[in-house]
């Protein structure tokens, strides 16, 4: 019988340190680097970085809703990433690292915006507002395949030790009940 699955597509700064995240989430069949949200075809990782496609780094989630729902995707997602800096992610600066929820349906885009809703009302942010995103996913395109598990791959890179490293062993705690076994 065939997995269910369905997809996610959301953008929270560098995607390495998302991807590696939800690979590692029960439920998530695989993440996958890539860019959305842009204006330019085919856009290459270089041309991402200057800002100038109009794309975002962003990960394709695969994922078994009878596993894992798509709430509780974003939950995980709100938690990777600061949601109230606007196009950028600690040192990572330029709208290619902006939050953004690129929905594949009306009912993940009602989904998105409750949960914002939810994050401002609570201020879990204190005083500053959600600006992530929610927009309709128009196209997509895979990452350069050397950034497809960078982290796991690279884990000696000094990006990765200094800025992916803590954020996963955070998560790790966390999530713990919701990893993989």
């Amino acid at each position: 019988m065939a997995v269910k699955q369905q997809q996610a597509t959301l953008a929270g700064g560098c995607f390495w340190c998302i991807e590696s995240a939800f690979n590692q989430v029960h439920g998530v069949i695989d993440a996958e680097p890539g860019y959305a949200g842009g204006q330019t075809e085919n856009p290459s990782y270089e041309a991402v970085c200057t800002g100038e496609t109009g794309h975002a780094e962003v990960v394709r989630i695969n994922f078994n809703p009878d596993e894992i729902s798509f709430r509780q995707i974003l939950e995980i997602f709100f938690a990777l990433h600061d949601p109230t800096q606007l196009n950028r992610q600690g040192n990572d600066i330029g709208s290619q690292y902006r939050s953004a929820v690129f929905f594949h349906d009306d009912n993940q885009r009602q989904e998105a915006e409750v949960i914002i809703a939810e994050i401002n009302a609570e201020q879990i942010y204190g005083n500053n507002p959600v600006v992530t995103l929610v927009e309709p996913l128009s196209t997509y395109y895979a990452a350069e395949e050397y950034h497809r598990d960078y982290f796991a791959r690279n884990p000696q890179n000094q990006y990765c030790q200094a800025v992916v490293s803590p954020k996963l062993a955070k998560f790790r705690k966390t999530f713990a009940a919701k990893l993989k076994a």
